[in-house]
């Protein structure tokens, strides 16, 4: 049996690269990108965790209006020094943006932000849910007859 060796062609993976910067910027505002973030939600709440590296927390703003959450802020550009060039760059610089539609069940006044790492985390209580009860029908005393 013949076995393959696949290697990658330098200049295909730059090219993909450049494609997929590409597409991350297309249906965002010029000069705006967006933190990838992580998810999560057990019995309590919701954590959303947003990678911000370089980011000044208290830039930061998180409003939530109408169960929509929206984090937004700005990451400044380094300064090139007099006589330096950038031969590569890579990362982005700007305003960014996200929002979060969120559930009833989040609890707008108990959302808490934290940030450590590069990593921003927004924890965002549920609201007690109101168990189901029973309720007793009395029976209603018959007018007394004269």
């Amino acid at each position: 049996m013949n076995s393959v060796i696949y290697r990658s062609w330098p200049a295909a993976s730059a090219i993909h690269q450049q494609l997929n910067q590409i597409f991350d910027r297309s249906g965002s505002d010029a000069g705006q990108w967006s933190p990838r973030v992580d998810i999560r939600e057990n019995a309590e709440r919701f954590l959303i965790q947003a990678d911000l590296p370089g980011v000044d927390l208290q830039a930061i703003e998180i409003q939530m209006e109408r169960n929509v959450l929206s984090l937004r802020g700005e990451r400044a550009a380094p300064t090139l020094e007099e006589g330096d060039k950038a031969s590569r760059s890579e990362r982005r610089y700007g305003p960014f943006e996200r929002r979060f539609v969120l559930p009833e069940t989040a609890d707008a006044d108990g959302i808490v932000a934290e940030g450590r790492n590069g990593v921003l985390e927004i924890t965002i209580p549920k609201k007690a849910q109101a168990g189901a009860r029973r309720i007793q029908v009395a029976a209603k005393a018959e007018p007394s007859a004269q």
